[in-house]
């Protein structure tokens, strides 16, 4: 089996720098990289070509059409039989090639999802933001759990397709805003066969400061209507809990600046809710540092997601704005 490693890229050089060097280490060799420089003003070129001795790299530049686009730009220059797509800020495990071919060959998946986790050598914000993301506690543990809700929905930042599932699809039709659901549903419409991976990890990187990691969120919110305007069917009950726990921040807030005597109950949930992120992140994370940054990360993953959500909801379902 021969992979198609496609990542696209825009204004991360160092990033992109330290993916292709975990590549290099992969135990399973028959792969080539497909590197989609999206019209970034921050050019990796130089970076790309330091690898051309130590991996079969390919390096291109487009002018900017979002990710969606550079992925598809790379499946029309790939040689695999099969597809893999990465995020610029992932690190992959040595035998990640190995463990994705091994489960292909048993299970025949058209397409495949993974998890993503927290390195060790993650900075304690980064740990906490990977924790926020991953949590039950927060998406519920839809993001590369076994045990996740619903039909399974591989994300791009770790993902797999055959060729056949290009040929028939034709990529993305979206470039930002959930093109990758998007692109998971259609692919699923169509009768493949999709599954998750659960030991093909990747460790991802994400934001390395909270104010970004909330305009990230705050932009997934936006993106999960995006993806019910195509498909009004896709938007389950959870999707609305950061909406909801936005909304009763918003209503302790108020009730204790009037000291209603509901705001008791109110303080009391919030901190029992606390103590469980808390003490679940430091059984996993094993840092108390971690932990306590767990709760503000958890905070910011579930408010920016809910008022993204919630901005969209109201302008483009409710008063029909495009």
């Amino acid at each position: 089996m021969f992979f198609s490693i496609i990542i696209p890229l825009y204004n991360r050089p160092l990033e992109i720098d330290e993916l292709l060097y975990t590549l290099t280490q992969q135990t399973y060799l028959q792969f080539e990289v497909l590197v989609i420089e999206d019209g970034s003003k921050i050019i990796a070129k130089d970076i790309v070509d330091s690898y051309a001795d130590k991996l079969a790299i390919s390096y291109y530049y487009k002018e900017n059409a979002g990710q969606g686009f550079a992925r598809n730009f790379g499946f029309e220059h790939a040689k695999g039989d099969y597809f893999v797509i990465f995020d610029s800020d992932c690190l992959i495990p040595i035998d990640y090639l190995e463990i994705v071919k091994n489960y292909l060959l048993d299970h025949q998946l058209d397409a495949y999802g993974g998890p993503d986790g927290a390195h060790p050598s993650f900075t304690a914000v980064q740990k906490a933001i990977s924790y926020s993301m991953t949590s039950p506690f927060t998406t519920g543990g839809i993001r590369g759990n076994k045990k996740h809700i619903g039909q399974f929905h591989p994300r791009s930042f770790n993902m797999g397709i055959s060729r056949e599932v290009w040929e028939r699809t034709g990529g993305f039709i979206l470039t930002r805003l959930g093109e990758d659901i998007e692109f998971s549903i259609r692919i699923h419409s169509m009768g493949f066969k999709i599954g998750l991976i659960p030991e093909a990890i990747v460790y991802h990187k994400r934001r390395t400061d909270l104010i970004q990691f909330y305009k990230q969120l705050h932009f997934f919110g936006r993106a999960r209507i995006n993806i019910y305007k195509h498909f009004p069917s896709e938007l389950k009950v959870v999707h609305f809990f950061p909406a909801l726990f936005t909304l009763f921040l918003a209503l302790s807030l108020i009730l204790n600046t009037f000291n209603h005597p509901l705001a008791e109950l109110c303080n009391t949930l919030l901190a029992i809710y606390i103590l469980l992120i808390f003490f679940h992140s430091w059984n996993i994370n094993k840092s108390a540092k971690v932990a306590f940054l767990s709760i503000a990360a958890s905070f910011v993953q579930l408010t920016a997601y809910g008022l993204g959500f919630m901005q969209d909801l109201w302008k483009r379902i409710i008063f029909r704005q495009h």
